[in-house]
């Protein structure tokens, strides 16, 4: 068992690392001046009983009235509108409130400072009417008035095309701009097969990870369904207008691929987002906060389990604070987060106040740290999923302690029940229940949270109660999951001096993340993330290929050549990263990297790639079958190839003396393609695990040995010529 608690005082202060890849997004700054209630028509002139208001076109048949003041002594006062030279009896009566249920209209009651919508009845536009009036009915007399300029143009909607169409089957019709929030999407198709697809808007030339997710017609931030020509609409989430971003897309967050998006306008002129769109459920506003209980009073023995029971919380109030202890068999170089929805009704990742604890395994010590999520992307420093501290905030969390037991992973901390920073912390209520948060997820390179799969965060509401007693529904941790199936054993190209790369399906939990797993025999040891497609090396999933310094090597490149979509856009090259993604990486990154083959400078010093060819993609024939496939030959059996007119780009890479044992070949600009190239001295042979070779398919490992490379030559053409004997066997068979 491991245990830890804090130094005594007076040592050396610890130093709280911490992560997490959530969501969020903070608008830009707005086209249109904030706050935006429409088209002024002007002020309402008062004649008697107190009237006040600034009116508002918001559309050609709805009013705003900003501030609205009246006394509500008038006996039969209306709104009323006309179109003769004064306010008159030849007017017509606009109710409000507009949802009465009583047989006539409701007489204006009194009002101090409030803001009023008003529609315009029997299809009546502000074009046919020259003023608003605060009317008596039945002395027929004017309490307050605003003309109406002959030259008003109210905002309109407007209409957009239709989404581009690059990924998935994604189409629709003309999307609409109803409101600063709204967007009516018509004939929406999509095939649903994205795993972490969602509505996404954001700011940029072209659609890009730094965006908010959309919820869908349904309020929704479940990744999206299939559409099958179905009209929908969608709002904006939080304080987020048409006026704040610059295009609207479909949108796979874990894969970072673009299936489609449409472009706003920079002269975008619609109607603010009033409620006169009636699509929005209440619940999609936050409630303004309320003020934390200052009670002091300590509540014991609460306990919750959520994540299909795999993370218990349990809580206690000690004075101004909330202590919190979280336990769940964590995996090794994972985190467990917990805290505040940034929504109250439904998990919400944009806006939340989270803590991340973890087990620092090179410190073999526990660790927490306070989060705000102000983006939903990776934090760069000022905005994303990021620590307090590191955008010049405080960390209001304090460790209290830690234990690894049985395998399960327990850390307690305390944290303010108010908010210390308001623009990133929520408070804790103790007077009412309050939506949570939770995710699990793996650690980065920068030992900072990696994004979290879709089944490791909270997907309906958690309400709970921090100021209850005694509520206590834990049963006990769920049991460890099962083991994964068996990888397919990971093989080996050597002697060969031309090869094909071409891209195909990742393998699932067979394939491509169990392959890069660093020690398949020394337990859970986490393999890189995929996204779904790997590169297929003379159409083995991510071989392991041997090459000799001196020797030049021939790849025909078939990744694809559309710059245009980013989901079929693979150039191939070589480098010391084990993760690739040149082309996305930041100048001061890109120089952490030593590229060897694939990339050239153009005359200002920018990289470019250049193996780009063709696109050529190992497809399913049907679904995805790698749960079913023991062997990797089987596997392929599944597959067809499909490929696009071109040709392949032709790379030839001679392997310099000085190239250090081991680089990787990768995508230029996606992470987490491609896999190892050993380089090895002219006549050096290669020691191979048994099992691991280029045709040895046992599981089972052996003792290493060694086999020249002029062996292997041999070894790996007769394994190329039984897998494709194998294929057409099968293809024969159906």
């Amino acid at each position: 068992m491991t245990q830890w608690a804090p130094p005594p005082l007076g040592s050396a202060p610890l130093c709280f690392l911490t992560l997490l890849l959530l969501l969020s997004a903070d608008s830009a700054v707005s086209r249109h001046p904030e706050p935006y209630y429409g088209r002024l028509i002007g002020r309402l002139t008062q004649y008697a009983h107190g009237i006040r208001g600034t009116v508002y076109a918001v559309d050609e048949s709805t009013i705003f009235v900003r501030g609205f003041a009246y006394d509500g002594t008038g006996p039969d006062a209306y709104f009323w509108v006309g179109d003769t030279p004064q306010p008159s009896p030849e007017g017509t009566l606009v109710p409000y409130p507009e949802d009465y249920s009583s047989r006539d209209p409701p007489v204006l009651s009194a009002h101090t400072n409030s803001d009023i919508l008003l529609r315009l009845p029997a299809g009546k536009r502000l074009r046919d009417i020259k003023w608003i009036s605060v009317w008596c009915r039945r002395f027929t007399v004017n309490f307050g008035d605003v003309f109406v300029g002959p030259g008003l143009e109210p905002p309109r909607a407007r209409v957009l095309p239709e989404f581009k169409r690059l990924a998935h089957g994604l189409r629709s019709g003309n999307i609409s701009v109803l409101d600063a929030k709204t967007f009516y999407i018509p004939n929406l198709h999509y095939d649903g097969a994205g795993p972490d697809a969602y509505f996404w808007v954001g700011n940029g030339t072209e659609p890009n990870p730094f965006g908010t997710k959309v919820p869908n017609e349904m309020g929704s931030l479940n990744p999206l369904r299939g559409y099958q020509g179905e009209d929908i609409e969608i709002q904006l989430p939080g304080r987020l207008t048409a006026y704040d971003i610059d295009w609207l897309a479909v949108w796979c967050v874990e894969y970072r691929h673009n299936f489609g998006h449409v472009f706003l306008p920079k002269d975008l002129d619609v109607p603010p987002a009033l409620g006169q769109t009636k699509i929005t459920p209440a619940w999609w506003y936050n409630p303004t906060s309320s003020t934390t209980s200052q009670t002091p009073y300590s509540n014991t023995n609460n306990c919750m389990e959520v994540l299909d029971k795999r993370l218990q919380v349990r809580w206690e109030v000690q004075g101004e604070q909330l202590q919190v202890r979280l336990a769940a068999r964590l995996r090794p170089e994972h985190y467990m987060a917990f805290g505040l929805s940034g929504a109250d009704g439904r998990p919400a990742m944009l806006g939340a106040d989270v803590v991340v604890a973890y087990w620092d395994t090179k410190t073999n010590q526990p660790r927490v740290a306070d989060y705000s999520i102000s983006h939903l992307a990776q934090c760069d420093g000022e905005r994303g999923v990021c620590p307090d501290q590191r955008l010049g905030g405080s960390n209001d969390v304090v460790l209290v302690s830690g234990e690894q037991k049985d395998g399960i992973t327990t850390i307690t901390y305390r944290r303010p029940l108010g908010a210390v920073e308001p623009t990133r912390d929520r408070a804790i209520l103790t007077s009412r229940p309050q939506s949570a948060v939770a995710a699990f997820g793996p650690l980065n390179s920068r030992r900072e949270a990696n994004a979290h799969s879709f089944m490791d965060t909270t997907r309906a509401d958690v309400q709970i109660d921090f100021g209850a007693q005694n509520e206590h529904s834990c049963l006990g941790l769920a049991p460890a999951a099962a083991g994964a199936p068996a990888p397919w054993p990971p093989r080996i190209i050597a002697g060969r001096t031309r090869m094909s790369a071409r891209i195909g399906p990742a393998g699932g939990l067979r394939g491509y993340t169990p392959i890069t797993d660093n020690d398949l025999d020394n337990g859970y040891l986490p393999g890189h993330p995929s996204w779904g497609i790997a590169w297929y090396i003379d159409d083995l999933l991510i071989p392991e290929i041997y090459v000799e310094r001196g020797q030049t090597y021939t790849f025909l490149v078939e990744g694809g050549d559309d710059r245009t979509n980013p989901a079929k856009f693979h150039p191939f090259y070589i480098s010391d990263s084990s993760e690739g993604g040149f082309g996305q990486k930041r100048e001061e990154d890109q120089r952490k990297q030593r590229v060897f083959a694939g990339v050239a400078y153009d005359n200002e010093g920018y990289p470019y790639p250049t193996a780009v060819g063709r696109y050529c993609e190992w497809t399913h024939k049907t679904v995805d079958q790698w749960a079913s496939a023991a062997t990797f030959e089987e596997y392929m059996a599944t597959l067809q190839l499909e490929c696009n007119e071109g040709e392949a780009a032709v790379l030839n890479w001679t392997v310099a003396h000085e190239t250090p044992d081991l680089v990787y070949y990768q995508c230029y600009t996606h992470n987490n393609l491609g896999w190892k190239i050993h380089v090895v001295d002219p006549g050096a042979p290669i020691p191979m695990p048994g099992g691991r070779g280029a045709d040895l398919n046992a599981a089972n490992h052996i003792a290493p040995h060694a086999v020249p490379l002029a062996l292997l030559a041999i070894m790996a053409a007769n394994m190329a010529t039984n897998m494709a004997a194998n294929m057409a066997a099968n293809m024969a068979a159906r």
